[in-house]
């Protein structure tokens, strides 16, 4: 092996949020070798970088238990030929990025074969199903972890891993941009803006957005002046539309083709799907209320193997509940709007948010992308 040539490595990056942190990784490792071939599947951020992707990433993009049981023949035939093309054309690393229920078995087959094996992302062990420990050993070389109390975790089991932070620490401002992402949507300065955010998986959406369009509806009778924005995934407006038009007619609702970033940005509140956007909202210092809902028998399962209180990135992170969650059953429309009235209502709590969030911030803020890849090289031999 060449050490100055340019590696090729097999990616696979499962959903939106996975597609971020996957090109963000990308545009390091490029840095180091500006020849890099990257190939397996992603999203459309990650082929904006370079990446030759193989098949749609949103085939991946499953929401509970029952979602994946329905898809579970096409996904795990897609996993069958992944791994068998990478088996006949080995890359020289094989990277997976979150996903970890299609990641490590095709991990596991992989290094079982001789290929190395990195998992960027790791598992939420320390929150749910610490069993995959075992999983993990069996299918990672090394796990590149996101938050500082993970790799003590590994190091105990004898699994290599490095602390890499979180990349959108860095990508994100530790001053949000407020005036500029307002002008940019067309807002004004002392508008009083709530983002709307229902996720990015279809099945997500369908749970979801109902919910927040109506909490919206709720507060929007009692205070008129209220602007709203809602990031739409793409792909998924044909989706959102009806849903608009049935539980928030007549809402000064502003639907954004992407834009998330933008949307938190200029927002005083956000009504957020519990997942990676939950930490985005904390790095751009905005108070949420997390919700979360999905069929039931995936809400049992996942309940019976929590070991934490907190569902939401930020609550898990402070180990309290900074934010509040409203989940299953308890997030009702009535509930949602109850919750955002208390941060509306209450600037000198956004202000005490802000601070831990900032904190926060400086906590994940470690160059990722470098960590990251001198992980990498250290796997390579390079």
């Amino acid at each position: 092996m060449n050490p100055n040539s340019a590696p090729r490595l097999a990616m696979v990056a499962g959903e939106a949020s996975g597609d971020l942190l996957a090109s963000l990784l990308l545009g390091g490792l490029r840095e180091r070798w500006p020849g890099l071939i990257a190939q397996g599947i992603g999203g459309p951020k990650m082929v904006a970088g370079g990446f030759d992707t193989w098949w749609p990433q949103h085939k991946l993009a499953v929401f509970g238990y029952v979602d994946a049981l329905k898809h579970y023949r096409e996904i795990a035939g897609i996993r069958r030929q992944l791994g068998d093309r990478l088996l006949a054309d080995r890359p020289e690393v094989f990277i997976g990025v979150d996903a970890p229920d299609f990641n490590l078995g095709l991990e596991e087959r992989l290094k079982a074969a001789g290929v190395p094996t990195v998992h960027f992302v790791s598992p939420s062990i320390w929150a749910w199903r610490g069993g995959r420990i075992e999983k993990i050993r069996r299918s990672a070389d090394h796990v590149l972890c996101l938050f500082p109390f993970e790799p003590e975790i590994y190091q105990r089991a004898g699994i290599a891993s490095t602390f890499v932070g979180h990349p959108l620490a860095d990508e994100i401002p530790l001053q949000p941009p407020r005036a500029a992402a307002r002008q940019a949507l067309g807002l004004g300065d002392t508008d009083t803006v709530v983002a709307l955010m229902p996720g990015s998986r279809r099945s997500e959406v369908r749970h979801l957005a109902p919910r927040l369009l109506a909490a919206a509806g709720l507060l929007a009778r009692e205070r008129p002046g209220l602007r709203f924005l809602l990031p739409v995934a793409p792909g998924l407006r044909p989706l959102i539309d009806p849903l608009v038009a049935a539980h928030a007619p007549g809402l000064n609702l502003q639907l954004l083709d992407g834009r998330s970033h933008e949307a938190l940005a200029a927002c005083d509140l956000t009504l957020i799907a519990s997942g990676t956007a939950t930490l985005e909202a904390a790095l751009f210092k905005r108070p949420m209320v997390i919700v979360y809902h999905l069929h039931w028998l995936s809400h049992w399962l996942m309940k019976r193997m929590a070991y934490l209180p907190w569902v939401g990135l930020p609550n898990i992170l402070a180990r309290e509940f900074l934010v509040p969650e409203l989940i299953q059953d308890a997030a009702t429309p009535e509930a949602i709007a109850a919750e955002a009235r208390r941060w509306l209502d209450d600037a000198a709590a956004c202000d005490r948010l802000a601070a831990r969030f900032t904190d926060m911030h400086h906590l994940l803020r470690q160059g990722t992308a470098r960590r990251a890849t001198d992980a990498l090289a250290q796997v390579l031999g390079r």
